[in-house]
């Protein structure tokens, strides 16, 4: 690798047209090439989904669809969305794919305009065992317009519990059910939900905004062959812009496209929906199969390391990209987990384990995810190495300046964006 830091296409130029704004961009690179990502919703894009992104595409107004635009002159980026549908739908073998929804929320948001309306019931994982907010928490959307059901994870096992999903299913029917977390550590069995949505006569969707760019390098079984809507984000493990996707049948393509133009969003960002088809062709390489499959690995190595240092993995490890790490036996709240290990150089996310007795802005726990060091080309040495440290941070606040040391000894061989990443 190089030694010299890329910034991003034409820094330069801004850098003398706003500096303020150029030191920004140097201070955020220098953030994450300062410490270790353990963030388990976060990724480097590659310098080609950069350079979409940053590219004469934003500038163009495209309400509609490809040959069915509300403005002249869209033909050019009539042909970036079309490869972004072909894209996605070739990636993930599904019948049909929306790429313009802005992030994972306003892709849920149009899935449930599609299919139900207000009051209706759906059925889902709760916010506190690893679900979403979108998946019907009171505070937002889903749980005010909609009357939701929320199944969890079982007290012994912490798994999702499948009987009781079949159970409030039969007990509520559903219109429709949700199934897809933000913080659970293992594989989903889609085809018993397929079975319980049957059963009950409800749509089944699958929120696989965390583990699609396991699904899309085969490391894991993928939700598509399954549910009826597969809505997803493209930043996490699938190395993305920031943004949103949903997957469908064909059945149901004309009610999904509706629901996203024009009932929730107007003009898409044609310069993210470009971002989005280089991310998809990135995905279909063999390149970015065998970065899943190391993701997964990365992430058990990880959990491991941690279980061997007395911090409890839920559920006993994890089958995906991320971990969920109990402290009650470290006698450590997870918000001042989180606050050790950034004084250290090491990034996470303080998170809700189930059954948690704390409020959400303490917790019982932290998330740790390996996407990002996994980019940065890390195996499970170097992750062994992150658990002694991740836990040396949380028991000895004390150590912060001898960790930082030996992170800088990790990053010195493995940081983002040199100038030939």
């Amino acid at each position: 690798m190089g030694a010299e830091p890329y910034y991003g296409p034409d820094f330069g130029m801004l850098e003398s047209r706003d500096p303020e704004i150029a030191q920004i961009l140097i201070d955020e690179l220098d953030r994450v090439r300062g410490g270790i990502q353990l963030i388990a919703s976060e990724n480097f894009t590659s310098p080609a989904v950069l350079a979409a992104l940053g590219s004469t595409l934003t500038n163009k107004y495209a309400e509609g669809y490809p040959g069915k635009r509300y403005y002249g002159g869209c033909e050019v980026v009539d042909r970036a969305e079309r490869l972004a549908v072909e894209r996605a739908c070739g990636l993930f073998g599904a019948e049909h794919a929306n790429v313009q929804p802005h992030s994972g929320a306003s892709a849920n948001l149009a899935a449930y305009a599609a299919l139900l309306q207000p009051g209706d019931t759906m059925l889902a994982m709760a916010l506190p065992h690893g679900g979403h907010l979108t998946h019907g928490s009171k505070v937002n959307f889903s749980g005010r317009w909609f009357d939701v059901v929320s199944y969890g994870v079982r007290r012994d096992t912490e798994l999702i519990d499948y009987d009781e999903v079949r159970d409030l299913a039969l007990r509520h029917q559903p219109k429709l059910i949700v199934c897809g977390a933000t913080a659970y550590p293992r594989l989903i069995d889609y085809t018993a939900f397929r079975g319980i949505a049957d059963e009950v006569g409800a749509w089944l969707l699958a929120d696989a905004a965390h583990p699609i760019g396991l699904m899309a390098g085969g490391a894991i079984p993928s939700a598509v062959p399954y549910a009826d809507v597969v809505t997803f984000t493209t930043h996490k493990a699938l190395r993305g812009p920031r943004g949103g996707a949903i997957l469908c049948t064909r059945e149901l393509a004309g009610k999904i496209d509706r629901a996203v133009f024009p009932f929730v969003q107007g003009g898409p960002l044609m310069h993210v929906v470009a971002a989005k088809a280089v991310a998809f062709r990135e995905a279909a390489s063999p390149d970015f199969a065998d970065y899943a499959r190391r993701v997964i690995a990365n992430a058990q190595a990880l959990a491991e390391a941690l279980a061997v240092e007395g911090m409890r993995a839920v559920s006993g490890g994890t089958d995906t990209h991320l971990a969920l790490i109990d402290l009650r036996g470290a006698g450590v709240t997870g918000a001042e987990a989180e606050r050790r290990c950034a004084e250290a150089g090491i990034t996470l996310n303080r998170n809700a384990v189930p059954y948690d007795p704390e409020p959400p802005a303490i917790t019982s726990g932290i998330r740790v995810g390996t996407p990002c060091v996994t980019t940065q080309g890390m195996g499970p040495q170097e992750v062994k190495e992150i658990g002694v440290l991740v836990t040396r941070a949380v028991r000895h606040p004390g150590s912060a300046a001898e960790i930082r040391e030996r992170v800088a000894a990790l990053l010195a061989i493995h940081r983002p964006y040199l100038s030939e990443y």
